[in-house]
Formats: structure tokens, sequence, C-alpha cells
């Protein structure tokens, strides 16, 4: 078996099963079952593979075959241009976050630019909430300069991932394991996160890929998907400076709700802000100073 005929066989195989991004997926498992990228690949496709590769390739194959992300089978997501370590412990992240991310480095160069001469010296603080593997939080930090960042989980695994996933990418970040508020002290210039805000009925009927290899512990939004926006809209303002920002994503269909909580809790400017796919992705508003 050639690297070529290998991947010709998996885009079938993965077509047959069901997956959507069957060529993507074939071509990221071969790249890292095998070791190999594409330069090697356009040279080498003809080689044939090893039996010890051939047989790391097959046992990838049939778990994607059994809709296990492969970025659980590889360890990798990319986010924001950066390589994340995921594991079970965190959700995969997810292009539609990046809106989130973007809204937030954009903010925090809005308040960069209208700070007095004096304040220059003390960094902006940013905190992000249900950090996860903590792409939101260090890819903002990658791209920015002046800014102390914080993420906190109530998962210890979760925090061990995005310590892992800091030292990676060569940021300093503190983490903090906490229940949302439960740990939280000072105020911040900038909250964001992206929590759970499935409802709970919609869970058994999501794609095989988040409802049985995400962990339910990040998917959970109760009942209704809003118990966690009730919960950190309901605080935030305790723990935002004057004028501060506090950022979510929502689901699809969040929007018009989140945006009321922020109103009625005070914020102003509140703003819903879609996705490339033009569906609501953040919600946004500012503590009224």
């Amino acid at each position: 078996m050639t690297y070529r005929g290998w991947l010709a066989r998996a885009v079938k195989r993965f077509e047959e099963c069901g997956i959507e991004e069957a060529e993507a997926d074939a071509w990221l498992l071969l790249a890292h079952g095998a070791g190999i990228n594409r330069l090697y690949y356009s040279l080498n496709g003809g080689e044939e593979i090893s039996e010890e590769k051939l047989r790391v390739l097959e046992e990838l194959a049939v778990k994607r075959c059994a809709h296990i992300p492969v970025q659980r089978l590889t360890g990798e997501a990319w986010f924001m241009g950066y390589s994340f370590y995921v594991n079970d412990h965190v959700l995969v992240p997810r292009q539609d976050t990046e809106v989130l991310a973007e809204y937030v480095l954009s903010v925090l160069a809005e308040k960069q630019g209208k700070r007095d001469p004096g304040e220059s010296g003390r960094p902006l603080r940013l905190l992000d909430l249900c950090t996860g593997s903590g792409c939101i939080l260090l890819s903002i930090l990658k791209e920015t300069t002046g800014i102390s960042g914080t993420g906190t989980d109530i998962s210890p695994k979760a925090l061990a991932v995005a310590r892992e996933n800091a030292i990676r990418l060569g940021v300093e970040a503190s983490f903090l394991q906490s229940d949302l508020w439960e740990r939280i002290e000072g105020a911040y210039d900038v909250i964001v996160s992206n929590p759970p805000y499935i409802a709970r009925k919609v869970i058994r009927g999501l794609a095989p890929e988040v409802r049985e290899h995400e962990p339910m512990l990040a998917l959970d939004g109760g009942e209704d998907g809003l118990d966690f926006y009730r919960k950190i809209v309901g605080q935030a303002a305790e723990h935002l400076k004057d004028d501060g920002t506090l950022s979510v994503e929502i689901g699809y269909d969040q929007g018009e709700a989140v945006a009321d909580l922020m109103g009625k809790n005070g914020f102003t400017k509140v703003q819903v802000i879609p996705d490339l796919a033009g569906l609501d992705r953040v919600v946004a508003g500012k503590r009224r100073g």
C-alpha cells in the first residue's frame, strides 16, 4: 500500500461512513500517523508504507469511522492560526469562536488607544471564564501586548491542558480553578467567555463527534441553555472596571435572550455580532461607568 493509495482509500471509506470533511480528515490522519508533510507526499506519494506505519494508519481510520473527531486522534487543533493541544477534557476549538477572539482583540486595541499616558505602564486585565484549552485567552495574548491574562475553569484537567498550551505557545498567563465567580477577585478591563450553552434536550441530537466525544461539562447549558449566561451576566459588573466590556459566545438562536439579560443587568451598548455564516455568535456589552 502506497501513501497515495492509502489516502484515496481512506477518503472513500470516510465518505461511506458519513464523514463530511472526508478528504481533509484523511490527509490529517495520514500526515499524523505516517509523520509526513505535503512536500514529502508530493515527492514520494508512490512510496510503499511500512507495516508499522500502515498498522497505525488503519487504527486511526477505524476510529475516525467511529466518528471520533480527527482532533482527538491527532491531539491537535488550530485556532487563530495557532496549534493547540487538545484531549478528552476540553472542547475542540472551533473556527466560529474566532469571531469572539477577534472582537476582544478590537476592544483591547480601542481601550489601549484611549488610555491616559500615565496609565501606559499598567497592563489591561483580561479574564477568560470557562477557558478550557485556553485557545481564546492565549491566542489573544499571542496577538497583542500590554495585557495581563487570567483563565479560569472548574475542571483541573482542563486547566492542565491550558497550561500546556501556554508553554507550547510561549505565552505568559495565569490560571485559576474556579466555579465561575467563586474565586475571582479584583476588577478587569475585559471579561470573555465561551460557556456551555447547549440546551439539555438538544444534546442528544448533536452529531456523534460532539455528543459522544466532547466533555459534557463543557456542553450542558441547562434546560434552556442559558444557565451560565444568567450566572455570568448577573455578577459580571462586580468584576468589571468602569466602562469594562463583557463578551460571550452564544448559540445561533440565543442572541436576543442574552442581549436582554445584559440590558436588564445594567449593561450598555449591547450588541449581537454574527459569524461568517451570518448567524448570531457573540453578545457584548459595556459596564455602565
